[in-house]
């Protein structure tokens, strides 16, 4: 029966579970109990009374009592079949009960003389069964006891049962769809079936009864490692959907700083070997279906990690539809919420409410709409972390790929420049990130057009056509934001350039700042990394000004869009609806559709990176490999001569005779006709055939750049065989096994270059290998290592630094030797070790390193060298010359086949005929008195200069106590933050602040007078329908200054986009310009003491943070903050009420940004720091390739690049996991940015204060008393030098390390200064310069004092020529003389006398011709070379060579000692020696000794001495 109720004002309301109106038909039971509805709902209430009371003991008396005592480690985990679901089943089924709840409220209001408690207490009692009956099932799952699942099996079966009875009843009596009731019920009957059935799958599948043999499961492999401890997939779905697994791991951080040992290991599932797998798997199966380019790694990426995407773009299509429920809601809220006229329906004694009556009540749209939004954000946090995941897996298994894969790049391409460090680096570090983010927004790419379509049909039915005009506004929109979007990727590719130009520049700098002082050329270079800075910086004001117009398309569209459709909607017809509930339910979707234009730019620059990204990964994956499958191929170029061409042919037409491929038993391995090559051009090795012998020393010699090298990496499988074979045999002749290239054995090999680990000095020498201690000691005191070890900070635990940083160049050539010495293979490679030696050490390391150690061992030696005075020692000799084999056999083969080249062997080395007849040395005393010689002479300065550095960085415990770590840690650092606003200047500043205010207080304007526009036209039409005429309302006066406010907003919008891109590059600016100047004038002891990788991060990521992160986090927490306290300010102010909930609301907020700000701050640089060990691996892998792969480690370091990788993926899940804890649990999106924008801004200010931890550093000295006009034109002239009293030290927290020296040199004299390592000899070099603190006495040069003269106009007067040659990227021109003072008359007489003139001839541009960068694509005595003739150039009064002839062959350097002595013939030389006898010849000699001048007088004086030190060295040198 239908009736309409009225209530009356004097009825009262009464308890009764059927209720207890007069004459209720509630109690009738004529028709039988079941026919009665109070009495089916009664009958289900028994099953949740049944589970309520079997499951209380169990839940709070059986682990409730040991919760305290016994916690249950996840290792005990274990997921029943149907988990997931079940859990799904449970959430639905509680969400229906909560509307069955509504329901009966909503039906038993319609009533009010009684409250009817049947119609919603049943339900009520079903949901705390419901939440019982899934806390029970997770505690029997995490305890792994099914038995006790009997009691969830039997409250099903209840349930089903009670609940069909029901359904079946309403049935009977006609109750249908149109009742709401009745839709529940069916609804509940489904879920109860359903959840019956998913607990008779779990007996079926874990047989814990009914059958004789239960099954046994294990928890997951995963679960069993403690280590473990990123439980995300293995939570269930509630913990997994709020991250409450993570509770414990953020509030745990505030109390302890999180490192690699906090966060554990990676689940196997997520591991970079798993996802590795896959990916080749997915590359594997695309081989002969697609040629390889970057479609080849698109359909590969799709295949290996398609999945999990399309899941996160599932639930990112629910998490946009449930959005739509807020405008709905609202709208329903609004326009309902003034009905009063209810119809209800009486049937089995029960009141029953239709679902569209149910959905008109404002109290059950507002617990729908709070529902929809719970849903929505956990479906959009699910999207989010399932898309960042796979991203961050992806990474793992591209970043392992790009390291297999440089495991087989030919070296070729590294060292003929087309592939650098830099851009494998690039590779892994931002073309890996960049798919990673494009997987992360690529549900956008699909949840786009959903929104736009989904909310274009709502307005329609809000609005009508008019709906369109806004529409078409969006649509114009989007192609304004593609373009946009493209703007800001090209913008950002041309400043990545630039960056990249920067950076270069920049670490060229860095690593030749020494030189650069020297020759008072840091201003070039300075203004060079300035113009391209000056480059970088426009296109970054272009960023800035295309990502200001995309933030006001985003901030300010959304009122000019309401502005178009409302002023059509209300001209289209005098009766619109403009009521509050369109007005404000249209704003609302208006904001929902503006959300994809601003994807759209984010969309479009991740798209094109992508893009960008693979082309690139493409091209280096399809780079030349090196292995057995490459085949001999024939190369010449046309300009080859016709000789060496049929010399040419015909080798490999003998390539085909099998005879040439057999080996001589004796050999350990030979080159059969080989022809090398390291591009598509000539040959570099022609016509080699040679033959190394087992357990013997051979020795290759010859003049620079003839091809020493070239020939061990030949050797080595690492250049392109052209054609010819490689042959290596077994240990015994017995067993001759002939095996080519890749099938080799492992090779120790020491490379020109010293290779370093960023390890401990240990590491470095061990290399892999387990510490062998009397090992280890005998290889140490070979290379001369252990005064080296005893005065580093740690000793031999002391890390080194990226690429040996804190080490000398002889000190890393000893360790790189050590490091052959230490392996146990059969064959060592050295390549040139002594180059970096001086001839006491030198003499040791061949002595007791290779004749003794190697020889006893029986080990096969290659040495490359260019001292010849130990080619006595050697066994075989193999004499090289212009890329082909000149002679090879022993020394007296050689006399007798080549007297001219043995002759000139025995000139050269200034030996006796009989001393090159002694093939052995034999160990004497003197050799040991030697021995002790040097090592109690070995230098203790560094030793006293780091003890100092120690003492004053020692601080107080008191001061690093673990509570002030803590305190620091939760403390915004404001500080930098003062010290970055003020760098924009008060200006800039106030222009920002002011412009935030004045928009949002605009904006909220704008909110308020739409609210009053539409209840002024509600008002109006209330007022004209009562009074039965035509009053006539006018919108036009509120359009006007609707108008005028959104055209402020959109002003108001760019002015604050503009201000905040313009205060950034203000900032960024001036702190890169200061920190530039500070480091070109900071005195050598910051770059002596300061890892050269630490300052140039100060450059790169720290600059790029201020250039491009910390704009847009101040912009976004700005925003975000104002937008929060404008909410809560409306908020408070029409609802006043709501202060008493902001109580404990702000405190909740408060403890949880507390606790997420500490976890989301240590895990950004945790990630951060996680990252720089796995670059710095790629980048030492690259620069060590071929000696990795001579030993054959590449699984020892494929294993650790794992280890890297997989530590750096933990630390960015448990990052994300961590951004998902904090969104879930924020009331506000506004609050949640806030938070997130907080911590960002805390982490991206450190670079703020790393930067101004530099700029306080102090500068040296540049003013002198005399300015530049003073100072004579071509001073010095005459080259005099007085020094007197001269007491010099690095530091004036160090001892000194010259003392008292007292000199003169006359001008045109030539002086040599020799002594032990450490004694001296360079500082008194460098205090030419002023480059060490001159704290007493004087040098004065052509009667002026150095100290009165500005370092600028001393250091370009002078010509110095170091040890290290540093060459930089560019051309020759530019090498020899950068600032372009000299003709090429001049150039080509420079390179002349350095012997370089037919090289740079040879090259394709002369002197314009390319030089790589560090000068790689030439030889290391080639790059001294130009170093010689860079100061020829400056042709100065006075040149210094600090051991310049160290990396030059004996034969080259004897013609330039001659040419040294003609071309300055009229100027001063000192010369600080390496070998001794290149002195010999100088006027006057000076033996120094811990900083003091043990011998000073002319060569032959001295030499006339027995006792005189000098002479003992000579004697040494021969």
């Amino acid at each position: 029966m239908i009736s309409r109720y009225k209530p009356s004002p004097g009825s009262t309301m009464s308890l009764a579970f059927c209720g207890n109106e007069n004459n209720s038909v509630a109690y009738n039971v004529d028709g039988g109990v079941l026919n009665n509805g109070c009495f089916l709902d009664a009958l289900n209430v028994v099953p949740h009374v049944f589970l309520l009371f079997i499951t209380f003991p169990i839940l709070f008396i059986g682990w409730g009592s040991q919760s305290s005592k016994v916690h249950i480690h996840h290792s005990t985990w274990l997921h029943f079949p149907g988990h997931n679901l079940r859990w799904l089943l449970t959430f639905v089924l509680l969400f229906i009960l909560v509307c069955e709840i509504a329901e009966g409220i909503v039906s038993d209001g319609y009533v009010y003389q009684s409250l009817h408690l049947h119609l919603y207490m049943p339900a009520g009692l079903a949901f705390m069964a419901g939440i019982t009956s899934i806390v029970y099932y997770h505690n029997i799952e995490t305890s792994n006891f099914p038995k006790l699942l009997l009691a969830l099996l039997i409250y099903w079966v209840l349930a089903f049962i009670m609940k069909t009875i029901k359904f079946a009843k309403y049935t009977e009596h006609g109750i249908g769809p149109r009742q709401l009731r009745y839709c529940i019920t069916g609804l509940l009957v489904l879920l109860y079936g359903l959840l019956l059935a998913v607990e008779i799958n779990v007996i079926l599948g874990r047989r814990y009864m009914c059958f004789a043999n239960p099954t046994e499961v294990k928890p997951p492999e995963d679960l069993q490692d403690l280590g473990v401890r990123f439980l995300q997939p293995f939570v269930n779905l509630l913990s997994k959907a709020t991250y409450w697994w993570m509770n414990t791991f953020i509030t745990s951080a505030h109390r302890r700083p999180i490192d690699l040992k906090v966060i554990g290991k990676l689940p196997i599932a997520m591991r970079a070997l798993t996802n590795y797998i896959k990916l080749r798997k997915a590359f594997e199966d695309q081989k002969g279906t697609a040629p390889q380019g970057p479609k080849w790694i698109w359909q590969a990426l799709r295949k290996a990690f398609g999945r999990p995407l399309i899941l996160s773009i599932t639930f990112r299509f629910l998490a946009d539809l449930l959005g739509f429920a807020g405008p709905l809601c609202i709208s329903g809220i609004v326009h309902h919420i003034s009905k009063d006229n209810r119809t209800i329906q009486q049937l089995l004694g029960i009141y029953f409410i239709s679902s569209k009556e149910f959905l008109e009540n404002a109290y059950v749209l507002a617990v729908l709409l709070f529902f929809a939004l719970l849903l929505q954000r956990t479906f959009l946090q699910a999207s989010y972390y399932v898309a960042i995941e796979t991203g961050i897996n992806l990474r793992g298994a591209i970043q392992t790929k790009i390291y297999n894969k440089i495991m087989r790049l030919c070296t070729s391409n590294m060292s003929m420049g087309e592939l650098t460090v830099a851009q494998i680096c690039n590779l892994v570090a931002i073309d890996t990130n960049q798919l990673m983010w494009f997987f992360f927004l690529c549900p956008n790419l699909w949840a786009m057009p959903v929104q736009i379509i989904v909310g274009v049909i709502l307005l329609y039915y809000l609005l009508g056509i008019s709906a369109l005009i806004g529409a078409t506004v969006i649509a114009v929109l989007a192609p304004v934001q593609y373009f946009v979007a493209t703007k800001l990727s090209q913008t950002q590719k041309s400043t990545l350039e630039y960056s990249s130009e920067r950076l270069k520049k920049t670490n060229e700098l860095l690593r030749g700042i020494k030189l650069l002082k020297l020759y008072a050329w840091e201003h070039i270079f300075c203004d060079s990394v300035e113009e391209t800075r000056g480059k970088e910086l426009t296109s970054l004001q272009a960023f800035a000004l295309y990502t200001s117009i995309s933030s006001m398309t985003l901030c300010c569209s959304v009122p000019p869009l309401i502005l178009q459709t409302f002023v059509v909607h209300v001209h289209i017809s005098e009766d619109a609806d403009l009521s509050p509930a369109v007005a404000f339910a249209s704003l609302s979707l208006f904001h929902i559709l503006v959300t994809p234009l601003f994807l759209l730019s984010s969309v479009v620059r991740s798209t094109v990176k992508a893009l960008v990204s693979v082309q690139k990964l493409s091209e280096f994956f399809s780079s030349d490999e090196i292995g057995d499958e490459q085949e001999p191929r024939a190369m010449l170029t046309s300009g080859s001569s016709n000789h060496n061409q049929n010399r040419y042919q015909a080798v490999v037409k003998a390539n085909l005779c099998l005879t040439c491929l057999l080996p001589e038993p004796a050999s350990h391995f030979q080159i059969t006709c080989g022809y090398f090559t390291w591009t598509d051009g000539p040959p570099t090795l022609s016509n080699v055939d040679i033959k190394i012998p087992f357990g013997k020393l051979t020795m290759i010699v010859g003049q620079v750049g003839c091809g020493k090298s070239s020939l061990l990496l030949a050797a080595l499988g690492e250049m392109q065989r052209v054609s010819g074979t490689v042959t290596w045999n077994s240990l015994t002749p017995l067993h001759v096994l002939s095996i080519s290239g890749r099938k080799r054995g492992a090779v120790a090999y020491a490379s020109q270059k010293p290779w370093m680990l960023n390890a401990t000095v240990v590491e470095n020498i061990t290399f892999e290998m387990p510490m062998i201690k009397s090992r280890y000691k005998a290889v140490v005191e070979a290379c001369s290592l252990q005064p080296d070890i005893d005065i580093l900070p740690q000793g031999d635990q002391t890390e080194i630094g990226e690429r040996g940083i804190i080490l000398s160049g002889g000190q890393k050539q000893r360790i790189s030797v050590a490091r052959a010495l230490y392996q146990q293979t059969n064959v060592v490679f050295l390549d040139d070790p002594f180059s970096a030696l001086d001839i006491h050490l030198s003499d040791h390391l061949m002595q007791d390193g290779i004749l003794k150690l190697l020889r006893e061992e029986k080990r096969t030696v290659v040495l490359v060298t260019h001292k010849l005075q130990y080619l006595p020692h050697a066994d075989w000799i193999i004499a090289m010359k212009d890329g082909t084999i000149q002679t090879e056999g022993t020394l007296k083969d050689i006399q007798n086949s080549e007297p001219d080249l043995f002759d000139q062997w025995k000139t050269l080395m200034h030996r006796q005929d009989q001393e090159f007849e002694t093939e052995t040395v034999a160990e004497s005393m003197t050799d040991l008195e030697r021995k002790n010689l040097r090592r109690a002479m070995y230098s203790r300065e560094a030793a006293r200069t780091e003890e100092d550095d120690e003492e004053e960085s020692v601080e107080s415990d008191d001061d690093d106590n673990l509570s002030q770590v803590m305190r620091q840690r939760a403390t915004i650092p404001w500080r930098s933050c003062g010290t970055y606003l003020s760098s924009a200047g008060f200006l800039l500043l106030g222009l920002l602040l002011l412009s935030q205010l004045l928009k949002h207080s605009l904006m909220v304007a704008i909110d308020y007078w739409l609210a009053h526009w539409t209840s002024a036209s509600v008002m109006s039409s209330i007022k004209r329908l009562s009074v039965l005429q035509d009053c006539g309302f006018s919108h036009s006066w509120y359009l006007s200054v609707f108008s005028v406010l959104c055209c402020l907003g959109i002003v108001l919008c760019l002015a604050t986009s503009v201000a905040v891109e313009w205060t950034g590059l203000k900032v960024a600016k001036e702190l890169h310009q200061n920190l530039l100047n500070k480091i070109i004038l900071a005195p050598m002891r910051l770059f002596e003491t300061t890892p050269l990788g630490s300052i140039l991060n100060r450059f790169s990521t720290d600059t790029n943070t201020i250039d491009q992160h910390i704009p847009t986090t101040l912009e976004c927490l700005s925003r975000s903050t104002l937008l929060c306290v404008s909410a809560l300010g409306v908020i408070s102010y029409v609802t006043p009420v709501f202060l008493f909930a902001l109580l404990p609301l702000a405190v909740t907020c408060y403890f949880i940004q507390k606790y997420f700000r500490v976890a989301s701050r240590d895990l950004q640089q945790l990630e951060d720091s996680t990252q720089l060990p796995l670059l710095s691996h790629f980048s030492e892998t690259v620069e060590g390739l071929t000696t990795i792969r001579a030993l054959r480690y590449e699984p020892r370091f494929r294993q650790r690049l794992l280890q890297f990788t997989d530590a750096n993926n933990i630390a960015s899940l448990f990052l994300t996991a961590a951004n998902r804890w904090l969104e879930v649990r924020m009331v506000s999106n506004y609050m949640n940015w806030m938070v997130r924008n907080l911590a960002d801004m805390e982490v991206q200010l450190g670079s703020v204060k790393r930067i101004n931890g530099l700029l306080k550093t102090e500068p040296e000295n540049y003013e002198g008393l005399l300015t530049v006009s003073q100072v004579p034109d071509g001073w010095p002239r005459e080259g005099e030098i007085k020094i007197q009293n001269l007491s010099v030290r690095y530091d004036t927290t160090l001892k000194p390390v010259l003392k008292n020296v007292n000199a003169h040199v006359s001008p045109g004299q030539k002086v040599g200064i020799c002594g032990r390592t450490g004694s001296g000899k360079s500082s008194f070099s460098l205090a030419f310069f002023r480059m060490v603190d001159m704290f007493e006495g004087r040098i004065v040069i052509d009667n002026i004092d150095i100290s009165k003269l500005p370092l600028q106009t001393l250091r370009s007067r002078l010509s110095i020529i170091l040890q290290d040659p540093i060459l930089f990227s560019g051309t020759i021109r530019f090498n020899l003389d950068p600032e372009m003072k000299a003709t090429d008359e001049m150039l080509w007489e420079a390179l002349e006398i350095a012997q370089l003139k037919p090289v740079v001839k040879s090259l394709p541009g002369g002197l314009d011709a390319t030089v790589t960068e560090g000068g790689e694509n030439f030889s290391q005595g080639q790059r001294q070379l130009f170093c010689l003739a860079r100061a020829f150039v400056r042709k100065s009064s006075i040149l210094i060579m600090d051991e310049a002839t160290a990396s030059i062959d004996m034969a080259t350097e004897s013609i330039l000692q001659k040419v040294v002595m003609t071309a300055f013939a009229d100027r001063t030389v000192v010369t600080i020696a390496h070998r001794v006898h290149t002195i010999l010849n100088a006027d006057l000699v000076i033996v120094m000794k811990r900083g003091i001048i043990l011998e000073y007088d002319r060569p032959q004086a001295l030499l006339e001495k027995e006792d005189s030190v000098f002479a003992s060295f000579v004697r040494a040198d021969k």
